[in-house]
């Protein structure tokens, strides 16, 4: 039996990785991307595990699988998946994947659009290589909405949509200048936990807090769906936390809003309005990605982990 190869460019946005699928993936069936994601899901999920999971991978990473568009007006179709499933959207992961159309000579700087499980989001990319997404319309739902966690009291939590859906707590360990990670997890974990009782669709935690760079205008922690942390500012939570300060009347149309990640690398957010009345927004979010390796990847019919751990 002949080995399988297929071709990943590794990046990083912000110092979160994206491993994109692109070329010899599976090609699944239907027509459009909730179809496709269904066929990828049931039929060829061992792609997902080969390339996110050890020995190969890491739990920390995004996967990205490109797909010609289901309109030829866009410029591709994404699909996004980390260590335990798939994503509806993934704003570090699409200006990762922007940046490795780009290494890959795919497009040039300008607007590009593209199909996601979330719905169409459109990238511009810059002659200095940043990405801006106009992300999928983003709104609150809940404000302060009180939640007991077993260790740590009662928190107070907004819960909003931004691509994926968010839990945002302002909490007092994140002014810490270099909280414990294990603990914010700790933390995170247990108010999704509560959260989820109320709110089963919730599967992301935002905490946030001061920032901690000169420019900044917060710093927030974010627990993904697998237990891991983004390392980023996280581009759907930015678009949740943009929703939130509109809705709260913190932020106006336009002003930019610096959000710093754990990391305290930045990305740079904005919104319009796109219906006040029901306080539904588009969000702006501007960051940068790093191409920083290009695999081959190799499927031995002999390797028992060949497909991931």
């Amino acid at each position: 039996m002949n080995n399988l190869q297929f071709r990943v460019v590794d990046s990083h946005t912000a110092g979160e990785p994206t491993r994109t699928i692109v070329s010899g993936g599976p090609k699944p069936e239907g027509e459009n991307i909730n179809e496709w994601i269904q066929s990828i899901s049931k039929d060829f999920d061992r792609f997902r595990t080969a390339i996110i999971l050890e020995p190969r991978g890491s739990e920390v990473m995004v996967g990205a699988h490109l797909l010609p568009p289901a309109d030829p007006k866009n410029t591709a179709a994404v699909i996004f998946f980390n260590n335990v499933g798939y994503l509806g959207m993934c704003g570090h992961g699409l200006i990762g994947v922007v940046e490795t159309l780009r290494y890959l000579q795919r497009i040039a700087p300008g607007t590009h659009s593209f199909e996601t499980v979330a719905g169409i989001v459109q990238a511009e990319l810059f002659d200095d290589f940043t990405v801006q997404l106009k992300n999928v319309p983003s709104y609150r739902t809940v404000e302060q909405l009180p939640l007991v966690t077993p260790s740590f009291g009662t928190v107070h939590a907004d819960i909003a949509y931004g691509g994926n859906w968010f839990c945002l707590v302002k909490h007092p360990m994140m002014n810490d200048t270099n909280p414990s990670k294990s603990q914010l997890l700790k933390l995170a974990t247990e108010i999704l936990e509560q959260c989820r009782l109320t709110f089963p669709e919730v599967d992301h935690v935002e905490l946030f807090g001061p920032p901690v760079t000169p420019n900044g205008n917060a710093r927030n922690f974010v627990l993904c769906p697998g237990a891991m942390y983004d390392r980023s500012p996280c581009g759907t939570g930015t678009s949740a936390k943009l929703a939130c300060l509109a809705a709260s009347g913190e932020l106006k149309p336009g002003e930019s809003w610096i959000q710093e990640g754990i990391l305290s690398t930045s990305f740079e957010g904005s919104f319009e309005w796109l219906d006040s009345t029901r306080g539904i927004i588009t969000p702006f979010v501007r960051g940068r990605a790093f191409v920083n390796g290009d695999l081959n990847v190799v499927i031995d019919p002999n390797d028992p982990f060949a497909w991931g751990l």
